[in-house]
């Protein structure tokens, strides 16, 4: 492949890191370090001198933490997307953003190709180049860990170490992570043995159940058109809002979770996630939803959520059934305005209050007290009417 000027994926990480040495020396090119920011809280000045001392040409850091919450995140939890019932889909909600960019760099400096450290067992290669071909159809891929005889964690190691790149992974603490303004992933490593409850010194941002404080704290959310728009009636941005929630979260021990996962290229793989804020938005919007959806258009959106989840996990967020699909649920947000009150306390999300102007709850007709507005008599018929085919059925039976 002839290849003069690449942009790479970069988070200054032991895989990337190594790759923009290797793609240097094996196709002799201009390598630009492309890092996305969404909200991983390193130290990013750090991370750019660092892809300049392996090799970089250029740096390029772009702050996408707004970008990745309003126009991904947030679209993400109007769906209340959620992958095989428990995973909310950080990492596979951010990859699409970060190639995106990368593709917007490519041509911006006439690149020529494209790379990523994804490796070829997992889904984020996929997530990739599915957007890099969405994109840029012509856009040449370059994915190491397909093509390289560096098989291992522990070989990229050794060739770190042999050309003086320093690397925050050792063989004693060899689990993977990733980080953004949602959740924090660990994968790989002690983490293979689905057995094996996973270390507490791993985790850096929920508390455990046991540390959280003994009183419960309650919050509210406001909501606009499925939205989340303010805190405890303070209007935030959505990365301002996404931030704070998980601070009020990771403080109550709430949003952990530990599954084995399907992944696209056909294997189960472990997964251990924390998203404290997703999972109190996910709760609230529910929720809110309970009160101002249409029932027949909540099932109808409800049976398209595995769907729709099944899309971003796979990497299909630039696909026409994506966003087909998106402008419906988007639809069904119309009403999903108003404000849902929340107790957190050791490790749950408890609902405890939902009110809205557009809610279609009416307690003169749910009422157990005495009413003028529901005939309870008209049940009568209703229930005769749907017992029909029942009573076909059974008479059938009989008959024989």
């Amino acid at each position: 492949m002839n290849v003069k000027k690449v942009v790479l994926a970069y988070s200054g990480g032991l895989d990337t890191s190594v790759i923009l040495r290797w793609l240097k020396e094996e196709y002799g090119c201009e390598v630009i370090a492309f890092c996305a920011d969404l909200g991983q809280g390193e130290d990013l000045q750090a991370i750019k001198q660092k892809a300049f001392k392996t090799g970089a040409s250029e740096v390029v850091i772009g702050d996408l933490k707004e970008e990745f919450v309003k126009h991904y995140v947030f679209p993400m939890l109007r769906a209340n997307a959620v992958y095989e019932g428990s995973y909310l889909l950080g990492t596979s909600i951010a990859r699409p953003l970060i190639a995106k960019g990368q593709i917007d760099i490519a041509v911006r400096e006439r690149a020529d190709a494209v790379a990523h450290g994804a490796t070829g067992k997992g889904n984020d290669q996929v997530r990739f180049e599915l957007t890099y071909y969405a994109l840029k159809p012509g856009i040449k891929v370059i994915a190491p860990w397909r093509i390289w005889d560096l098989n291992s964690r522990s070989s990229l190691i050794e060739y770190a170490r042999k050309h003086g790149i320093p690397v925050p992974v050792t063989k004693a603490k060899p689990y993977s992570t990733d980080r953004n303004l949602f959740h924090i992933s660990y994968e790989g490593g002690i983490l293979e043995d689905p057995w094996k409850e996973p270390p507490p010194d791993m985790f850096v941002w929920c508390r455990p159940v046991e540390k959280a404080p003994n009183r419960a704290e309650y919050i509210e959310i406001d909501y606009r058109r499925g939205d989340p728009v303010a805190l405890n009636r303070r209007k935030l941005s959505p990365a301002n809002l996404l931030d704070r929630l998980n601070d009020l979260g990771a403080k109550h021990g709430i949003g952990r979770v530990d599954i084995v996962e399907n992944r696209y290229v056909g294997m189960k793989s472990r997964g251990v996630y924390e998203t404290p804020g997703g999972t109190l938005l996910h709760a609230a919007h529910r929720a809110l939803e309970s009160i101002t959806m249409d029932r027949e258009v909540m099932r109808l959106r409800d049976s398209l959520v595995p769907r729709y989840a099944e899309m971003i996990y796979y990497g299909y967020w630039f696909s026409p059934e994506r966003e087909m699909l998106q402008k419906a649920i988007d639809a069904s947000q119309a009403n999903v305005t108003g404000r849902v009150r929340l107790k957190l306390y050791k490790g749950n999300v408890i609902v405890v209050g939902r009110k809205s102007d557009t809610s279609l709850y009416d307690p003169d007709v749910a009422t157990f007290e005495a009413d003028q507005v529901y005939r309870q008599s008209d049940a009568d018929g209703f229930i005769r009417l749907n017992a029909l085919r029942l009573r076909l059925q059974r008479l059938r039976k009989a008959k024989r």
